[in-house]
């Protein structure tokens, strides 16, 4: 039986309509490239690029900063030691000289934290600062070879859990948070709150916000705030916990000093609507050396002379093969100092310029005749004479090209300038 005709006419056709779109038939610009166009092209960026990386470079040097690693602080002893050439860093625009070197040295104490207390090592920095650094003064912590941009790491989180919604081992079970998900005591199952890898890698140690001047009273101490150091965008994803009863819930492994017997109502959790640490530290950075904000002073200036800086170190870099920095650093319009971007500015812009120097000089000793189509690849190892009088090597005449095929000038390969 043979099909009906009209249901051959229901099948619907696979083919694009007959339309310019669909059919790819859109005006499209197509530019020649010719000496005349790329040679001004390479000047005027070279031109372009390098006094703007001039700029940049200026712009950060402008910047004043004084970084100090205090990975081994704790090992120094009670004296003060010089700090390593090698393990600090600085830059005071308008100073002869960077002062002293920095000195650091470290003694135990004790962290306490609501009515928790644990054994720790107190890291005193003694540190110049030779001209008045302006407002507004940011204080960071940097680490280094921390992989924050692990796949399995920043996604080790639960946002309703962050968002207020209380949670339990069942839910977070097999979810994001894993392994850092739910803690097993006896035969029962408790969730672990704030849960995740991000959370209880949390950087800890105590950065004292107050800069103590050294042995004069000359200078008075200067303060810096832990507020507003989030993005207020930061600040909206996250709420208080809602669990009724605390004893439901248990800290990340690593809160262990804080919490010594868990959550409780003299040791409540931290309230992460309102502690903007946790939330700078919860937005992930995207390379493994980073610096975080810890406090900063949009006021003030810090006037020329020398302090020291109060550290209670309770984060341990060395498991990992990583490095903590203390940073104090100013801005400029661009930001931060960092010399890459200028670096890489003036790099390109005299590379530009040397390479459209060059050319151009290649290009008035040598010409190239364009659109010549004895130029292409596969007529370089003809006989010369072949070329001239039109003869192949045998002696015979070579088959000449059919008057309707396009030349390669006719068909836009090239173009004469």
């Amino acid at each position: 039986m043979s099909p009906d005709p009209k249901d051959k006419e229901q099948v619907k056709s696979r083919k694009p309509a007959d339309t310019a779109f669909k059919q790819q038939r859109l005006k499209a610009w197509r530019p020649i490239l010719t000496p005349k166009s790329v040679l001004p092209a390479f000047i005027v960026i070279g031109i372009l690029f390098a006094p703007l990386g001039g700029l940049l470079l200026w712009a950060s040097d402008t910047v004043g900063e004084i970084v100090i690693d205090y990975t081994n602080c704790d090992k120094v002893g009670t004296n003060y030691v010089q700090v390593p050439p090698e393990l600090f860093s600085s830059n005071f625009p308008g100073s002869s000289g960077d002062g002293n070197p920095p000195e650091f040295k470290a003694i135990p104490a004790v962290g306490t934290s609501n009515n928790a207390t644990w054994p720790t090592m107190k890291c005193t920095i003694k540190f110049d600062v030779p001209v008045t650094m302006k407002h507004p003064v940011f204080m960071y912590y940097r680490l280094t070879n921390f992989y924050q941009n692990h796949r399995r790491y920043i996604k080790s989180l639960d946002l309703k859990q962050l968002a207020g919604e209380p949670r339990t081992a069942l839910e977070l079970r097999g979810g994001g948070c894993e392994p850092m998900a739910t803690v097993t005591e006896g035969e029962l199952r408790f969730p672990i709150y704030p849960c995740g890898l991000i959370a209880n890698s949390m950087f800890n140690d105590t950065l004292d916000i107050t800069l103590s001047p050294f042995n004069t009273t000359d200078i008075k101490p200067y303060n810096l705030t832990e507020k507003g150091i989030a993005w207020t965008v930061d600040q909206t994803k996250y709420l208080p916990q809602q669990h009724a009863n605390l004893s439901e819930i248990r800290p990340p492994p690593n809160w262990e000093k804080k919490y010594p017997n868990g959550y409780s109502i003299s040791n409540p959790p931290v309230d992460i609507s309102k502690d903007e640490h946790f939330q700078v530290w919860m937005r992930a950075s995207g390379l493994p050396n980073f610096r975080k904000m810890y406090a900063k002073n949009e006021k003030e200036d810090i006037a020329a002379g020398t302090y020291t800086l109060d550290i209670d170190m309770n984060y341990d870099v060395t498991g990992y093969g990583g490095t903590k920095s203390v940073v104090l650093s100013t801005v400029s319009f661009m930001g931060g100092r960092n010399p890459f971007l200028g670096i890489a500015y003036v790099v390109v812009g005299v590379l530009c310029v040397f390479l459209g120097l060059l050319f151009t000089a290649r290009h008035l000793y040598k010409p190239r005749r364009m659109g010549d189509h004895t130029y292409l690849s596969w007529n370089q190892n003809q006989n010369p004479q072949h070329q001239q009088d039109g003869t192949d090597v045998s002696g015979g005449e070579s088959e000449t090209e059919p008057e309707d095929l396009p030349t390669a000038t006719a068909s836009g390969a090239s173009a004469r300038y």
